[in-house]
C-alpha cells in the first residue's frame, strides 16, 4: 500500500480537522468575527469620510481667513508706512530741537568754565598775594621781629589797664 503515505495520512487529518470545525460551528463563529471586522471597517471608513469632509470645510474656512489677514496685514502696512513718514517728520523736528537746545548748553557750559577759570585766576592771584604778604611779613619779624613784640605787649598791657 503504497498509496497511504505520509501525503494520505496528512489529508485525512486536515478533513477531520475540518469536519470537526464544521461540527462546533467554528466556521460561523469565523464568519461573525469577520462580520463584525467589516463593519468595523466600515465604521471607520464613514468617520474618514466625515473627517475628510470636515477637514475640506476647514480649509476653505481657513482660506478665507488667510485672504482676510492678508488684507488686514495691507492695511496694517499702510497705516505703518504712514505712521514711519510722520513719525521721520517728529523726529527731525525733535532732532532740530535737541541741537538747538545741545548748542545752547554747551555755550552756557562754556560760559561757566570761563567764569570758573576768572575765579580759579582771582583765587590763585589771592593766594600768590598772600603767600607774598606772609614771606614779606616773615622777614620783617626775622629783621625787627623783637620790637615788634615788645611794642604789643606794651600795647597790651595798656588796654588791659
Amino acid at each position: 500500500m503504497e498509496w497511504m503515505d505520509n501525503s494520505f495520512w496528512a489529508t485525512v487529518a486536515l478533513v477531520l480537522f475540518f469536519a470537526v470545525a464544521a461540527c462546533f460551528g467554528i466556521p460561523k463563529t469565523i464568519a461573525k468575527l469577520l462580520d463584525g471586522r467589516i463593519r468595523q471597517i466600515a465604521d471607520e471608513l464613514e468617520a474618514a469620510k466625515r473627517l475628510r469632509e470636515e477637514a475640506a470645510a476647514l480649509l476653505v474656512e481657513y482660506e478665507q481667513k488667510r485672504v482676510a489677514a492678508e488684507s488686514e496685514a495691507e492695511s496694517i502696512i499702510a497705516t505703518a508706512r504712514e505712521d514711519a513718514v510722520r513719525l521721520t517728520n517728529e523726529a527731525q523736528a525733535s532732532l532740530a530741537e535737541l541741537v538747538a537746545r545741545r548748542t545752547k548748553t554747551v555755550e552756557d557750559k562754556i560760559a561757566q568754565a570761563e567764569a570758573q577759570a576768572i575765579a580759579e585766576v582771582r583765587a590763585r592771584s589771592a593766594d600768590v598775594a598772600i603767600e607774598a604778604a606772609r614771606v614779606v611779613l616773615t622777614d620783617e619779624m626775622n629783621n625787627r621781629g623783637g620790637q615788634v613784640v615788645d611794642r604789643a605787649i606794651a600795647d597790651v598791657g595798656s588796654r588791659l589797664n
